[in-house]
């Protein structure tokens, strides 16, 4: 018996769809009961011995999950309605229930009611989904106790809903919440029973939050334009305030305070109600109470040095980080401000946040709630309840958020040993080896008489890469386990001296590595060129090379500049360079951006593994040349399969960013003297080429650095998904872009050379590549992948960043790029750093560095030639000329300004260790510091 179910849902991008669910109703599904003399006894999952059987409801196993786990709790049936609903909700709540469900000692036995033609419920006119689905549940209890004798295992619906209970009661079943379960029926389980309580309890406390509106009124009051939604940002200084944007507002609106906020975190899809204007507020204009400082948001990664398959606009693009656009800007007055009523998506990270707990008195060995501190502050702390609290205590752990209830200050949620930012550091399957080659492997004869083969060994090929990069990047065509878990991964991750790999070390460090003086397969893009870089005619082509040296950008400069070398490698070497200058002046031309992102190379000990030194990367020419030729091949195969395939090619966008985003620079450009142009990109790098400062070097990166900031992100999609007037790429000034280049460490070229080949015959094109909605979820996994790779990179550098400075303390030059009325956010540029200096005392909590007041007045009095400021006075901030002033006019700060920071580390709040900025006059940077 088939059936068609249809609802509505929303996509990743927010955008409403109809999905229709096609179900085939059965008989020959099983109860999981040896007490059935119907079910076949290879289900058997359930005992026959059991006290009671019990059937869960969706609430009890979203917000009891810890009653669920504890080992008392077994003979649990999961019917597929729970397991759908919880799915949609919760994820992490879903992955613990699947987790119980496969565990044999708890004897939980998943029914699918909604496949069995006695259980399955169609919803009955004008009835919620809420209420179909209590309805399902209802169905399923009576159908087991038909089946099951229930003089000897009665079953029991578990449900803390008063209305469900009622109606169960109604037809003859039994039906009872968790906490009556625990009372009079586990009297066995002293614990459950006090666990139970401690729910009872909380669900009496105050709501603190509204009630979010179901999805029907969300979608209604968006359709309505009553309510925006977007993607919540919350800025990394203040984590009480976020923003949303909107494009019917035209800005972005601002969501003031924790109780506004609605228990939504970052990177969660909400829903805002804007406040009638009456209730508009201002950012904040001061810095939060919190010390430290953080890793800027364009800051450089180990991943920076070593990524040289990417352009230098494509790093920069990749460092925006979420709720970097202009968050933390003061803004003039007050904004558009609203309220969260409804979460449409929820973002929580999978594999959890990365943190300490709080320090507190625990007992030893029973069960305590404590509370969980992120390392990230724009996350909220997270309750948790564990019995290893004090074993916890002084140690980094990771926490996944089961919920936020509306009476609860504090998400809950679990303690677990996963790594940050969802990377996968399993190794990888015996599967996957056995797609690897054996080595030693090299090119056979029949590779060299493949007739689709060419052989370019008679060329002067030679890798250019940072020191000591192994996965010299060539064609890979993975298959079976090896391309499943290639396409999960999805990138390789860098990190301060370590890299995880997309795909097993003998592919990447060997086989598919382009060695010196081996010969390799490749899969080579070459071009007919004339002495202008006009270019004549391309070829793609399979090919067998043999590279004459492995380089890197300082070996291959040094070769360039050094006129007593006319070697063939060499005068090659200073042909492309030439052909790649007149590239890049070319792009500069059409309006392609110069972006920029402060990176930081790390000088690491061979034996501790601890930084040695830090300091900033150096791009030379050669590094340029090969961003060309990459560049230049990803345009080139962009244009090739895009041709022969227009609705399935994998491609890559940057949009045009609303003009709003570029509001703070826009501030920071006309406060500063300076105008910026952001009617096109081409006026916008004209823009960027003309802000300078004779007396200040490192005045146009840094402005380069906040523009960057307004950026939005690259990102993958599919042909078929968007029109072409959408495929443009604005960094790039390109109408069209790919990665083709890096296919060892993105699965995204492993995907384009299979669309290549096959558009230049080699191969066919397999039926499942033409799948626009499998392309859709390989893009949006490309882009999260992505995504957490950069942010693993930046968490591995600031940890490093970290370690270098535990027991240092330097003095460095700063540029200040935020004024507030009680400090600065001042950048360092030699160590990416970016962080708060305050001007003022802060709380108590903070009172260490109270002081900083004084140090600030001292060396603002020496800088600005200003008498000295009594400590504890207040500063007042003019938000148009984004200058802050001591209020007797002695000391002045202004954006851009030189100064001087002492950089030394804070043992926080739940051992959450944080780097500490405090002014200090210029005249105490060593000569080598000053930059200007």
């Amino acid at each position: 018996m088939h059936l068609n179910n249809s609802y509505v849902k929303m996509t990743k991008k927010g955008k409403v769809m109809k999905v229709v669910k096609e179900r085939y109703l059965r008989d020959d599904i099983w109860s999981g009961s040896p007490l059935d003399a119907e079910c076949d006894p290879a289900s058997h999952k359930l005992s026959g011995t059991a006290p009671h059987y019990l059937l869960i409801d969706t609430n009890v196993a979203l917000h009891q999950l810890d009653f669920l786990e504890h080992a008392a709790v077994t003979d649990v049936i999961v019917c597929t309605t729970v397991l759908e609903e919880v799915q949609h909700k919760n994820t992490s709540a879903y992955q613990r229930l699947r987790a119980a469900c496969a565990a044999p000692a708890k004897r939980f036995y998943v029914f699918a009611n909604e496949h069995h033609k006695d259980t399955h419920v169609t919803a009955a006119e004008g009835e919620s989904p809420n209420d179909r689905n209590d309805r399902a549940l209802r169905v399923a209890t009576k159908w087991y106790a038909e089946r099951i004798p229930q003089d000897k295992v009665p079953v029991i619906l578990l449900t803390n809903d008063v209305a469900n209970r009622a109606a169960a009661l109604a037809d003859g079943l039994r039906a009872m919440s968790v906490m009556t379960y625990c009372r009079t029926l586990r009297q066995d389980a002293k614990e459950l029973q006090v666990r139970e309580v401690l729910v009872v309890r909380a669900a009496k406390r105050t709501k603190l939050y509204s009630e979010h509106l179901s999805y029907s009124e969300l979608m209604a009051g968006i359709k309505s334009g009553r309510f925006h939604q977007g993607a919540l940002r919350v800025s990394r200084f203040n984590s009480f305030e976020g923003w949303l944007a909107s494009e019917s507002v035209g800005e972005d609106i601002l969501i003031n305070g924790r109780v506004d906020m609605n228990r939504a975190i970052d990177g969660d899809v909400v829903a805002v109600e804007l406040l009638p204007e009456s209730q508009w507020k201002a950012p904040s204009a001061k810095l939060p109470g919190g010390a430290g400082a953080k890793k800027s948001a364009g800051e450089g990664t180990a991943a920076a040095a070593e990524d040289e398959g990417d352009s230098e606009e494509e790093q920069g693009l990749e460092e925006v980080a979420p709720g970097e656009h202009f968050n933390d800007s003061a803004g003039t007055g007050r904004r558009p401000t609203g309220r969260v009523v409804g979460i449409i998506k929820r973002n929580w990270r999978t594999r959890g946040y990365c943190g300490s707990l709080k320090p507190q008195r625990v007992r030893s060995g029973g069960a305590a709630n404590v509370l969980f501190v992120p390392v990230e502050r724009r996350y909220p702390m997270i309750r948790i309840q564990t019995r290893q609290a004090d074993t916890l205590m002084d140690k980094r752990i990771v926490v996944v958020i089961d919920g936020w209830d509306a009476d609860s200050a504090y998400p809950r949620g679990h303690y677990v040993l996963l790594i940050e930012n969802d990377i996968n550091t399993n190794p990888f399957t015996p599967a996957v080896h056995d797609c690897v080659p054996p080595l030693p492997w090299s090119v056979s004869p029949a590779d060299l008489a493949d007739p689709n083969r060419a052989d370019l060994r008679h060329l002067v090929v030679a890798s250019v890469d940072p020191p000591g990069c192994k996965d010299i990047d060539d064609a890979l065509h993975p298959a079976t386990a090896m391309d499943l878990e290639a396409a999960q991964r999805a990138t390789t991750v860098y990190l301060v001296q370590r890299r995880i790999d997309m795909l097993p070390k003998p592919l990447t460090e060997d086989i598919c590595s382009l060695r010196c003086n081996v010969e390799r397969l490749a899969f080579s893009v070459l071009w007919e060129v004339d002495e202008e870089a006009n270019i004549l005619n391309t070829t793609f082509m399979k090919s067998v090379i043999s590279s004459r040296a492995s380089l890197t950008y300082a070996e291959a400069q040094s070769r360039i500049d050094d006129p007593a070398m006319n070697d063939d490698l060499t005068v090659s070497l200073r042909t492309m360079n030439k052909l790649a200058k007149i590239l890049r002046a070319r792009r500069a031309a059409a309006g392609a951006l110069q972006l920029a992102s402060p990176e930081v190379k790390f000088t690491i000990d061979t034996e501790t593994h601890d930084p040695l030194d830090v300091g900033m990367y150096q791009v030379r020419e050669t590094n340029q040349m090969v961003e060309e030729m990459m560049l230049l091949a990803n345009v080139a195969v962009a244009e090739k399969i895009l041709r022969h395939f227009p609705s399935c090619s994998l491609l890559r966008r940057h949009q045009t960013p609303p003009p709003r985003q570029f509001e703070p620079i826009l501030k920071a450009a006309a406060a500063a003297g300076f105008s910026i142009d952001i009617s096109s990109s081409s006026a916008l790098a004209a823009s960027l080429d003309g802000a300078v400062r004779e007396d200040d070097p490192y005045f146009n990166k840094l402005v380069r650095i906040m523009t960057t900031r307004c950026m939005t992100q690259a990102q993958y999609f599919g042909s078929g998904d968007l029109a072409p007037s959408e495929y443009h790429h604005y960094g790039l000034a390109s109408a069209l872009y790919t990665h083709f280049t890096s296919p060892i460490r993105r699965y995204a070229d492993v995907v384009v050379h299979r669309l290549l080949g096959a558009a230049i015959g080699l191969e066919p094109l397999p039926d499942s590549a033409r799948d626009k909605d499998a392309l859709r979820d390989c893009s949006d996994n490309l882009n999260k992948r992505h995504r957490n790779a950069q942010m693993a990179g930046r968490a591995s550098v600031e940890l490093h960043t970290l370690i270098f400075f535990k027991n240092r303390s330097v003095v460095a030059d700063a540029r200040i790029t935020k004024v507030k009325a009680n400090g600065l956010v001042v950048f360092v540029p030699k160590y990416g750093i970016e962080g708060p200096v305050y001007l003022t005392a802060r709380d108590k909590n903070n009172a260490t560095l109270a002081s900083t007041s004084e140090a600030a007045a001292a060396a603002g009095e020496r800088l600005l030639g200003h008498p000295s400021a009594r400590p504890q006075q207040q500063f007042l901030l003019d938000e148009e000329a984004q200058t802050v002033t001591s209020a007797d006019g002695s000391v002045r700060f202004a954006l851009f300004d030189k100064c001087a920071v002492r950089i030394s580390v804070e043992e926080g709040v739940a051992h959450r260790r944080t780097l500490v900025l405090s002014l200090v006059d210029r005249s105490e940077l060593p000569e080598s510091e000053r930059m200007g």
